[in-house]
């Protein structure tokens, strides 16, 4: 598919139509025989940034939050292991930050004027720097056909088991399977599609914010008896950390950095930082 043309930039998410939208007006019931599909109230209806112009309406499990009082990382692994489906929205001033999160993962960002990792490292930026933040569930499905919307439209190719999102100049449909799921009176100055992946990848901050993540690390002669199976401590690492740990101080060993190995394995990074803090506060590694 080819882009028929890129969102606007620089104006990010900013303005009135972001402090989020009333709670939609009740529906009308559907005539006798007629299928119902959900007409969905946008969040941010003056959003520009294309990810935060189709976030539905959606009322938060958790509000107000700000770095004084929760810590962010924390939240996050929280939402993770409870396999959470939404978004986060954080809130400075006038500066904006969205983030998806499926089965608790980010997986796709906007902010200002960036997308994807930059943007998932601009919400954090702005919750450090006092923003508020406020969490938004969402069905599993509108997550999945959410997950696929960055910084560009593709040119439509609608396949009979089509999943993500379609948007045109009279409004967007969302799409699971080749089936509409909901639509969004939010529309286009262009037709264009956002496919969703078929499992969403999860994003990995950028070096600038996760430099630790992206280095190299040396397995000690400790940390190589970790993974020797005949050893006593062995025996004391897979008690303590499990085969998570193992096979993270594996893939350290096979010289995979935090974030590759994160990218392959599907993980989230706040998983691993702690242990590679542990790793290296026992002498297992050494940064390379």
């Amino acid at each position: 598919m080819t882009p028929p043309g890129e969102g606007p930039r620089g104006d990010g998410l900013r303005g009135e139509g972001l402090r989020g939208s009333d709670p939609p007006p009740p529906s009308q019931p559907p005539a006798a025989g007629e299928e119902l599909v959900p007409e969905l109230a946008p969040m941010f209806p003056g959003a520009a940034p294309f990810l935060a112009r189709f976030l539905p309406h959606s009322p938060p499990t958790h509000t107000g939050l700000s770095v004084q009082f929760c810590d962010l990382h924390a939240l996050l692994r929280h939402l993770h292991e409870q396999g959470w489906f939404g978004y986060l929205h954080a809130m400075l001033g006038d500066q904006h930050a969205v983030v998806l999160l499926f089965e608790g993962r980010a997986v796709t960002a906007a902010a200002v004027s960036t997308t994807g990792e930059q943007a998932l490292g601009e919400l954090l930026n702005l919750y450090e720097q006092g923003a508020v933040l406020s969490a938004h569930p969402l069905p599993p499905t509108h997550a999945h056909v959410l997950s696929g919307v960055g910084s560009r439209a593709w040119k439509f190719n609608l396949t009979e088991d089509f999943t993500g999102l379609h948007a045109c100049p009279t409004g967007a449909i969302f799409y699971a399977g080749g089936e509409v799921v909901a639509t969004m009176n939010v529309a286009l100055p262009y037709e264009g599609a956002f496919p969703a992946p078929l499992r969403p990848q999860t994003l990995i901050l950028p070096r600038s914010l996760a430099g630790w993540a992206h280095q190299p690390y040396t397995l000690t002669l400790r940390g190589r008896d970790a993974l020797n199976a005949i050893t006593d401590v062995h025996r004391g690492f897979r008690l303590q950390h499990g085969a998570v740990g193992l096979g993270f101080l594996r893939a350290l060993w096979e010289k995979l950095t935090p974030a590759e190995y994160a990218m392959r394995g599907d993980l989230a990074l706040h998983d691993l930082e702690p242990l590679l803090g542990e790793f290296l506060k026992t002498g297992l590694v050494r940064g390379g």
